[in-house]
């Protein structure tokens, strides 16, 4: 007979009687499908696997039933959705309410009709087929969805990488481009560092949002870097400038204005905005644009306290370092005099020195006998 063009399936057959279970074999046999045979309810549990694609159960079996068999086949999950036909005697209508409640999905009476069975059979089998297709499918696409998730994971964790790799060389070609402006002595690099330390320490203890503290570390050592446009016979002067030459050394702000103007880069903007505005004073007498109070960048007021104890402190061509008591007190008498620095900026420096004076251990240069000045020095540029 026509087995309505369904491929070969492992069919379970579990009844007690063997004569019952050679007549369903023999049927299904020459439905084209393969049978498995059972001969009580508790093997017909032990043979059931994934390849089994339906369930022939007798109902009324010694020791477990057939009613017990779809039970416990419902409680697990592997054979959770495999269909059952139960074949019994009984024809009530409260047998069958029982099969139905029990898990079982159609039900045939015995004795057994070929055709009925066959009919019954072919309307589940394209069930199971169709269940299982759509479980392939699904785990095709959960697969699918897991290849595509971790190839997303390994991408991201590419491109963080490439980032991480390229803020390095931005911040190795920031470091460079800060140290080719400065004094070009053995204590540039150590003085851009403690620069960006000093200016990330203050950024912190002021409360500015983490980007903004990242953006200040990575562009508070270009601070000087209009200095490259400064005559060396001006920048390495030995001695005090004349009023000319202190001129043209104010303009390295507005010239490192220049260098890094017009980028869509948000770190070189907060470069440019440092750099132009690292020398202004809070009472207005700072240059190049003699701007005040709330109107100085709040990035060019953290590295204007950072840039003044650094210079004060470290070795310079037209001067000796000023030992940390002299530097402190050359800062509070500017203070005092018009309100150098913003006051409460200030105030976060002086409460919190002691992570200052980490910070200049841990990147000083080599060793020096700062002094201790009989009176103030001049602000350095």
């Amino acid at each position: 007979m026509d087995s309505g063009a369904l491929t070969p399936q492992r069919i379970l057959v579990a009844d007690d009687e063997q004569i019952n279970l050679k007549v369903v074999a023999h049927f299904l046999r020459e439905f084209g499908h393969d049978p498995v045979l059972a001969d009580s309810g508790s093997q017909a549990l032990a043979l059931m696997d994934s390849s089994i694609d339906l369930v022939l159960l007798d109902v009324m079996m010694p020791g477990m039933d057939g009613l017990e068999v779809v039970r416990r086949m419902r409680a697990t999950p592997a054979l959770r959705d495999m269909p059952v036909i139960m074949i019994t005697a009984l024809a009530s209508r409260q047998d069958r309410l029982s099969a139905v409640d029990a898990g079982a999905n159609d039900f045939i009476a015995k004795p057994i009709d070929k055709t009925e069975l066959q009919v019954r059979m072919r309307s589940l089998l394209r069930m199971k087929q169709s269940q299982d297709e759509l479980k392939r499918h699904q785990a095709s696409l959960e697969q699918m969805v897991a290849i595509r998730t971790e190839a997303l994971h390994l991408a991201v964790d590419n491109l963080q990488l490439m980032q991480h790799s390229i803020l390095a060389s931005q911040q190795e070609t920031i470091l460079r481009l800060s140290a080719a402006a400065e004094f070009k002595d053995e204590h540039t690099a150590s003085h851009i560092k403690r620069m960006s330390e000093y200016s990330t320490l203050l950024a912190t203890l002021y409360g500015l949002p983490s980007h903004m503290v990242a953006l200040i570390r990575q562009a508070s050592p270009m601070h000087d870097v209009g200095k490259m446009g400064i005559p060396d016979n001006i920048l390495l002067k030995p001695g005090k400038l004349t009023p000319d030459e202190w001129t043209i050394m104010k303009r390295h702000t507005t010239i490192g204005q220049h260098i890094l103007e017009g980028s869509d880069s948000e770190l070189l903007h907060t470069a440019e905005v440092i750099a132009v505005s690292h020398h202004e004073k809070w009472d207005g007498t700072g240059y190049p644009h003699g701007l005040a109070g709330q109107a100085i960048p709040i990035q060019g007021r953290i590295c204007a306290v950072a840039d003044v104890f650094d210079a004060l402190t470290t070795l310079r061509p037209y001067k000796e370092p000023f030992d940390n008591p002299a530097a402190l007190a050359i800062m509070r008498q500017s203070q005092e005099r018009g309100a150098h620095f913003d006051p409460a900026i200030y105030t976060l420096f002086m409460e919190n020195f002691h992570q200052i004076t980490a910070i200049q251990e841990e990147f000083k240069d080599q060793e020096h006998v700062p002094i201790a000045p009989d009176t103030p020095q001049e602000e350095t540029a």
